[in-house]
């Protein structure tokens, strides 16, 4: 059984676990549950009517955080030859090919995202054992495999985030800082909602949405009615 600090605890039972919270409630209680001595993230937490043991049930994709992250990403990119020139203009923190690889063999991962180019597929293969459990392994589903490095590294420094269903069938997603204003943060659930429907799996069948859950780093769940965003257009 899990053990909460009496600290969760009280904020817990100022949450009413039989009502569905509208996204500036929840999100107005979490900014004021919020005591500790750091910034917290928002994190979605996305039960869908999806069981991923099935191949056309899985649901893997990307979205573009319009309001970004609030984190300062770290980008690696493994390429060769005039890609290398590329990465680093286009703001990459580390650029390299084989050294980069060998580097990243010996324990370096100071890195948020990694992107390769499919030229170099065959020799990061050895990092796959290392990378995988990690997410860190480039692949095409992400945009980490890719021979347009600009766009790609500018959209992961601006807010790309790539998401999955767990083996529950449950999403678990950072949408920014809890220091943003609402309205940024209720853009980035709204984009995330908007991409979690346009990638619905085609064996999806019955109810898509099952719940959704609002919580910062350090506070409770907060149960949310995803309906009220379908109306919300960003400003």
């Amino acid at each position: 059984m899990v053990k909460h600090s009496r600290r969760f605890v009280k904020l817990l039972q100022k949450v009413d676990t039989n009502l569905l919270y509208s996204p500036d409630k929840a999100l107005t209680l979490l900014k004021e549950f919020s005591s500790v001595n750091f910034i917290e993230t928002l994190e979605a937490h996305i039960s869908l009517g999806l069981d991923p043991k099935y191949a056309d049930q899985q649901l893997r994709a990307t979205v573009i955080l319009p309001k970004g992250t609030g984190k300062n990403v770290k980008v690696a990119v493994i390429a060769k030859g005039e890609n290398l020139s590329i990465a680093l203009a286009a703001g990459a923190d580390k650029v390299g090919s084989e050294d980069l690889i060998e580097e990243i063999l010996q324990g370096y991962i100071d890195f948020d995202k990694l992107i390769a180019t499919p030229d170099m597929m065959l020799l990061i293969a050895k990092l796959g054992r290392l990378l995988g459990p990690k997410g860190l392994m480039p692949s095409p589903k992400s945009g980490t495999v890719t021979n347009n490095l600009r766009d790609a590294i500018s959209e992961f420094k601006a807010g790309k985030l790539e998401y999955k269903i767990d083996r529950t069938g449950i999403l678990h997603v950072p949408i920014g800082k809890l220091s943003f204003p609402t309205n940024d943060l209720k853009a980035n659930l709204k984009a995330l909602q908007d991409s979690i429907e346009k990638n619905r799996p085609t064996g999806s069948k019955g109810k898509y949405w099952k719940s959704l859950y609002l919580s910062s780093t350090m506070g409770p769940g907060i149960p949310v009615d995803i309906n009220l965003l379908k109306d919300y257009v960003s400003g």
